[in-house]
This record gives structure tokens, C-alpha cells and sequence, in this order.
């Protein structure tokens, strides 16, 4: 039996961004959803809040699943979900951007192949 994946899972690592981008929430809502708007994937609602004294934390739920982060400008770290159900999107463009945007120098990205299921045969 052979099996398929529902969607792909982006996890991303972003070490030794640039603080000032991680700490705007204006920047950081901008970067997903350009993201977003690279994958051509449908926004149905987002939510973003600005933590006290510092950080941001986003969700951008689409139509093919989300795109979040969280960011700790006092560590220059931000950890970036991107997950898209189906086989007609590229979450590494989006995760490509993003890593671009927020001028992480030491990126790690992991891929999980989310919810496997058989493929059918006749």
C-alpha cells in the first residue's frame, strides 16, 4: 500500500533575525501576509497582538490550513509555522520570504508530511 500525504508542514527556526523587524507587529503581520499572498493560498481571518515590553505573536488561518509565528526580539528568534493541505502549494517559497523579510542569519527549516493516507488503486 502506498501512501500520500494531506498536506506539507514548514516548521522554521529563525536564529539571529534582526530585532527591530521582530519586535513591529506592523513588519511581521506585512511578512505573512505577503507569504501568504506568494503561495496564493485564501486568508479567512487573522489575528496579531504586541506583547508588553516586547514580541509579537500572529495567525493567519487560510483556507488550506494556517501560517503563525512568534517572535522574541530579546533572543532574535522567531518561530514560524507554515502548514497548506494539498499538493498545488510550495510552503518553501512562503518560508523563503519570511526568512528573507526577517533577516534571519542562521534559519533551520523542517518539512513534515502531514496526515499520510493510502492512495487507492482499482
Amino acid at each position: 500500500m502506498r501512501l500520500n500525504a494531506i498536506g506539507t508542514h514548514l516548521l522554521l527556526e529563525l536564529r539571529d533575525c534582526e530585532p527591530n523587524q521582530l519586535d513591529s507587529l506592523s513588519f511581521v503581520r506585512e511578512t505573512l501576509v505577503s507569504a501568504a499572498e506568494e503561495l496564493g493560498v485564501t486568508i479567512l481571518s487573522e489575528s496579531f497582538h504586541q506583547f508588553s515590553p516586547q514580541g509579537v505573536t500572529g495567525i493567519l488561518s487560510i483556507a488550506e490550513s494556517h501560517i503563525s509565528i512568534h517572535t522574541w526580539p530579546e533572543h532574535r528568534y522567531a518561530a514560524v509555522d507554515i502548514f497548506t493541505c494539498g499538493d498545488s502549494f510550495e510552503p518553501s517559497k512562503a518560508g523563503e520570504l519570511i526568512i528573507r523579510r526577517l533577516n534571519s542569519r542562521s534559519p533551520e527549516v523542517i518539512v513534515i508530511k502531514r496526515g499520510p493516507v493510502p492512495i487507492l488503486t482499482s
